[in-house]
């Protein structure tokens, strides 16, 4: 097994290989954030901030195990036979039919196949869209006080929303789901469970959207896409979208072979270890949705054939998105 590796440039610990990336996102004393800074400070003392601050995948302990374990059931829902395929087959086919260049069809399919899966008609899907293509702007290092600003504002927008869904939500519907589920595990917090509705959506508007972009990568370079779900399923092992994530010690701790001290990160480099979706507590709970979506999305571009694309990669520091240009 490899050791953690310090890069004194980067002041953080490098964890590489399958095996110690598993023991890095399943140390006890390894953490998603750090302690000092529970949100990232650009966006603390906004609507986007209270957020991200609620999300579960953003947490450890008891704000993170019986939340995820309802959103691992309602997921699960979701997921099972065929209908989220199919739903996101139907949503991808009508953003083209209505003229969607490639590179916003993209983005914007998932997010409105999970949209549409949660609840929300076919006449708010694009509201939505537009809401959290806002929201997500703020979620990296790299934006600026603009994006900010506005991503506070998206942040607002998609809260309302969900709110008034939530409180007529359709029968069986991811939503409803949700909700069905909170109640039974006793999770009262009704922001939290709003904050992580639209969590679901944003992870779903980057790493989603960077899984089906990959894939369509792989097909321009001539990957055959006549079995959508065996070619999303090669990609997620050759061409993952979240390439890395970290985690941060809660206290001194033996890792890798090295001691790391209290406070130190570690960058965990999830595409080399072949673990797109995490390991651990903190694996993604809707990575089979995921798969599915961007499988029926590719599906619905056999009516519309698949012109030649240039791409770049949305700047990130823990992703691999293409931007596609026709």
């Amino acid at each position: 097994m490899q050791n953690l590796e310090w890069d004194a440039g980067r002041g953080l610990w490098i964890a590489a290989g399958a095996a110690l990336v598993e023991e890095v996102l399943s140390h006890p004393a390894l953490r998603v954030r750090p302690q000092a800074e529970a949100v990232p400070a650009a966006i603390a003392g906004g609507s986007a901030g209270e957020v991200f601050g609620a999300l579960v995948r953003m947490n450890d302990g008891e704000r993170h195990a019986a939340p995820k374990l309802v959103l691992q059931r309602a997921l699960a829902c979701a997921a099972g036979g065929e209908a989220a395929q199919q739903r996101a087959r139907e949503v991808a086919a009508r953003l083209l039919a209505e003229g969607r260049s490639i590179g916003a069809w993209a983005f914007e399919a998932p997010v409105s196949t999970v949209a549409s899966l949660l609840g929300f008609t076919d006449q708010q899907l694009p509201a939505v869209a537009r809401w959290m293509g806002e929201f997500v702007a703020c979620l990296s290092p790299l934006s600026s006080a603009g994006q900010i600003e506005q991503a506070h504002a998206a942040s607002l927008r998609l809260l309302a929303a969900m709110r008034e869904l939530l409180q007529a939500a359709p029968q069986a519907s991811l939503a409803a789901n949700v909700a069905q589920e909170a109640a039974a595990a006793g999770w009262q917090n009704d922001h939290a469970i709003l904050a992580n509705l639209v969590g679901l959506m944003s992870q779903t508007y980057e790493a989603t959207a960077g899984l089906l972009g990959n894939s369509l990568v792989a097909m321009q370079q001539g990957a055959p896409g006549s079995d959508a779900n065996a070619l999303v399923a090669q990609v997620m092992e050759t061409d993952p979208p979240i390439i890395n994530t970290r985690r941060f010690a809660a206290e001194r701790c033996i890792v890798g072979g090295a001691t790391v001290a209290a406070g130190q990160a570690i960058l965990v480099m999830l595409g080399e270890a072949k673990r797109g979706f995490g390991h651990g507590r903190h694996a993604c709970p809707g990575q089979q949705l995921a798969r599915q979506i961007a499988a029926g999305c590719i599906e619905a571009l056999r009516s519309k054939p698949l012109p030649q694309l240039s791409w770049t990669y949305r700047a990130s520091v823990n992703a691999r998105i293409p931007e596609f240009h026709q």
